[in-house]
């Protein structure tokens, strides 16, 4: 199995002048699903390198085991410290793609024309595509084989109004996810906050926060083994 792994660039939060980036625990509990069922894992993002961690994602109350291993694995820091670009991948050389969230993403996944081609791709090749908590904003512009947007009509989820108003803030986003997922057609659902919370819709794996990064990531191995 070769799964691609698509992390955001973007380090600013809004016009607050913190940083933001990628959430660890999106990134490193998926990380070690696909590693331990044997996966050939790359990893990319928007501008390559290494992109940025939300520093939030590194207090102890937000680590988890997968954090606390990832901290021993150098391997896997040097990884994620040379990502590709995500204009030079292409869906022809893996058999998923699996986007980790953040807040990040709200700002650099949503109308990235080469990430966008590259979900298109995967969905073409019917391969499976996951998302978890921001993430699935990477979706939202996408279009499906149809020509419609890809998640009309589909059982999706992702970071809820009520946990953005939670982490305060609603009114620094560009927008807030679970509306946006509402009005391109998405069948949207949501577990309570902060509690892990999947679904899966043919090929399409969405995780709602955190806590359901695991699960999701799971899912897309399911999916991967069934073929």
């Amino acid at each position: 199995m070769k799964i691609l792994i698509v992390l955001t660039s973007h380090d600013q939060l809004g016009n607050t002048g913190k940083k933001t980036g990628f959430w660890l625990e999106e990134f490193v509990s998926p990380y070690y699903v696909f590693k331990d069922a044997g996966a050939k894992i790359t990893l990319a993002s928007p501008k390559g390198g290494r992109p940025p961690l939300d520093p939030t994602s590194e207090l102890p109350e937000n680590l988890t085991e997968s954090t606390k291993r990832y901290s021993k694995d150098e391997a896997a820091q040097a990884e994620l410290a040379d990502t590709k670009k995500v204009a030079d991948v292409s869906a022809e050389d893996f058999d998923a793609v699996f986007y980790p969230g953040g807040h990040g993403p709200m700002w650099d996944l949503v109308d990235n024309r080469e990430s966008i081609a590259l979900i298109e791709s995967f969905v073409k090749a019917d391969k499976p595509v996951g998302a978890v908590c921001h993430a699935p904003v990477s979706l939202v512009n996408v279009r499906g084989k149809d020509g419609e947007y890809l998640v009309k009509s589909k059982r999706v989820t992702g970071f809820t109004n009520a946990e953005e108003e939670a982490v305060g803030l609603t009114d620094v986003v560009p927008f807030l996810l679970e509306d946006r997922l509402k009005e391109r057609g998405g069948l949207y659902s949501n577990g309570a906050d902060w509690a892990p919370y999947v679904q899966v819709d043919g090929k399409l794996v969405t995780g709602q926060n955190p806590a359901s990064s695991r699960p999701a990531a799971e899912e897309l191995l399911k999916l991967l083994r069934s073929v």
